[in-house]
């Protein structure tokens, strides 16, 4: 309850008034306890008094700052902080409210905190956005109370920020963090034996302990009069393409983001995996209509690119052409490409409809299409069934699963890859077929 500007009361005064209006009714009735009631109320203004004199005294007696970063992660846990310091003569409890942007639904992020005097504390919390755009964040509320703790002094920090999130950056840095240290395994990132040998010469060097004796170069070695082989390396310069569908199949939620933002996230995660590897990363978005076609390079410039375009995307809800997709491919993308194609496709019927043009475009190209296992129907399908309705309802959850099945099988029958994923695991699994097609000399 506010009684003037930046003045509010504790619960504890509510508390004291109803004792006090308590006694004084007993008074009526016994004269002794009337006495006391008239007591207890001059000690409460007092209080009141000194209340509010400790919390107004100091002009300044708090000070907060909210420090985040210039940009949020979607998907992803980011870190915020709020800096504390208590400028009262006094120790002091404050109560912390920071006003979050609404896409968050968050009606209950506050917190308390015991502040020595001229003592320095850190608030740190974390949000998950789950979808990309700009979120505005308001102003850090600060609730001073005093050691007597009838009053609140309010303290209003004009923070306000408006701050955009972006495709999941967070996830790009630790994927590349861990290629540049070969450490992909750490993040599930299965190890491929390679078949056979690339094509391409590197060098001659030394021969250490552990080298394929297949690989000594003996002129050389005749030469030099020591052990000398040849040392060759992954082919580079390979165009990747992610291809994302923004048709009305993903606007499906999982974990409360849609699947093209999980298309998204790991297309952003793949395109720098593969400019890291020395190919080159390129994108197409499509849906009803055109969407945009970034061509493949290998600088470091085309991720800001990419994430620019990807930052912008959003799900429509027609159902995708595929035939305009073949035709801007094929009239586009010149040189045999990888195209990891993140789509979803929910019956074999769906399947069929698109089945001529995927067949087109694995002509030209090394295709992948990457589509999701529909998690709540595999919760549905485990769980015992009881009744006829339980019964019915499990089992057509299992057709459906079937049939998920059936079309990797349809796709691989045609020559097709095929990734049938639940949405958490989409980059590991995108990553490992990547890496696996690397090892394999099919790109």
């Amino acid at each position: 309850m506010k009684l003037f500007k930046n003045l509010y009361v504790d619960g504890r005064l509510f508390q004291a008034v109803s004792a006090l209006v308590v006694l004084f009714v007993l008074g009526y009735f016994y004269p002794v306890v009337f006495v006391v009631a008239k007591a207890l109320f001059f000690v409460f203004v007092a209080a009141v008094a000194v209340d509010a004199a400790l919390l107004f005294k100091t002009r300044e007696g708090v000070f907060a700052r909210r420090a985040m970063a210039d940009k949020l992660s979607n998907g992803d846990e980011n870190e915020i902080r709020i800096f504390l310091e208590n400028h009262y003569g006094f120790k002091t409890a404050l109560t912390v409210i920071d006003e979050l942007p609404f896409q968050f639904q968050m009606r209950d992020s506050f917190y308390k905190v015991a502040l020595e005097s001229e003592a320095k504390h850190v608030v740190t919390y974390s949000v998950r956005p789950v979808r990309r755009g700009e979120y505005s964040f308001g102003a850090v509320n600060v609730y001073a109370a005093s050691p007597i703790g009838l009053l609140l002094k309010r303290y209003r920090f004009d923070n306000n920020a408006l701050v955009p999130v972006y495709p999941s950056y967070l996830q790009l840095r630790k994927y590349e963090l861990l290629a540049i240290s070969n450490r992909l395994m750490d993040a599930g990132i299965k190890k491929v034996r390679k078949i056979g040998r690339t094509m391409e010469f590197d060098q001659v060097r030394d021969y250490v302990q552990g080298d394929d004796y297949r690989t000594v170069n003996w002129l050389a070695t005749a030469r030099r009069q020591k052990l000398m082989v040849n040392q060759y390396q992954d082919e580079k310069s390979q165009q990747v393409y992610c291809i994302i569908d923004k048709g009305r199949t993903m606007k499906m939620p999982f974990a409360g983001m849609s699947l093209l933002d999980y298309a998204i996230n790991t297309s952003l995660v793949m395109s720098n995996v593969a400019i890291l590897k020395d190919d080159r990363a390129g994108l197409v978005t499509f849906s009803h209509k055109p969407g945009i076609l970034l061509p493949a390079e290998k600088r470091r410039s085309q991720m800001q690119k990419i994430m620019e375009i990807l930052y912008n995307q959003k799900t429509r809800y027609l159902e995708s052409n595929f035939e305009m997709l073949y035709a801007t491919v094929r009239r586009q993308i010149t040189q045999y490409s990888l195209l990891l194609l993140f789509t979803n496709f929910e019956s074999l019927s769906a399947l069929e409809r698109q089945l001529p043009f995927l067949k087109s475009l694995a002509k030209h190209h090394l295709l992948v299409v990457i589509f999701f296992e529909n998690t709540e129907l595999h919760d549905l399908a485990l769980k015992p069934a009881i009744t006829t309705e339980e019964v019915y309802n499990k089992t057509i959850a299992e057709q459906f699963i079937f049939e998920k099945k059936v079309i990797v099988k349809e796709l691989e029958r045609h020559g097709i890859q095929a990734i049938l994923t639940a949405p958490e695991n989409l980059t590991v699994n995108t990553i490992n077929k990547y890496l696996e097609l690397k090892a394999r000399r099919m790109i």
